[in-house]
């Protein structure tokens, strides 16, 4: 499962959720259409596997960025 996040100016309080995609083009293809909307805006494309922490939070990994 890929998450697709847009934030401004690499700031993690600015970040906003795209969209959950399975397939790793999909992604980027939505990521690229988020960052056309905005000027300053960045994206994040993180894969997730299901596996959580002792908190009980996802384990992400960061697989690209703008």
């Amino acid at each position: 499962m890929y998450h697709v996040y847009v934030e401004r100016d690499y700031s993690e309080f600015s970040r906003a959720l795209v969209g959950e995609y399975t397939d790793l083009d999909e992604a980027k293809a939505a990521a690229q259409k988020a960052i056309e909307a905005g000027d300053d805006l960045n994206y994040i494309i993180e894969e997730t596997d299901g596996h959580v922490n002792n908190y009980g939070e996802l384990i992400t990994t960061v697989i690209a960025q703008s």
